[in-house]
């Protein structure tokens, strides 16, 4: 996968993260896209690392998808823990 496909499967990573998890956060619409991007990128780097699953090379492919949401997740729950309550 290149690198436009992984910062449109980050975008969309952050924007299903963020249906997952509603609420107001801190960096806007803006902040949940770099979260869902940078969220990509670490899901698939853990999920090549420690599960022993390696990202594939096809955009449909569902651990691919399923690692991305993870990580768009973790990163988001990181994110508004540390930057600001999301439930003001």
């Amino acid at each position: 996968m290149g690198v436009i496909a992984w910062l449109a499967l980050g975008l969309l990573a952050g924007a299903i993260a963020k249906a997952i998890l509603p609420g107001r956060d801190p960096g806007g619409c803006i902040g949940t896209t770099v979260i869902g991007i940078a969220g990509a990128f670490v899901g698939g780097w853990l999920s090549a690392e420690f599960l022993d699953r390696p990202v594939q090379r096809e955009f449909f492919d569902a651990a691919t998808w399923g690692s991305a949401i993870a990580g768009a997740l973790v990163l988001l729950i990181i994110f508004r823990l540390l930057f600001g309550n999301s439930r003001d």
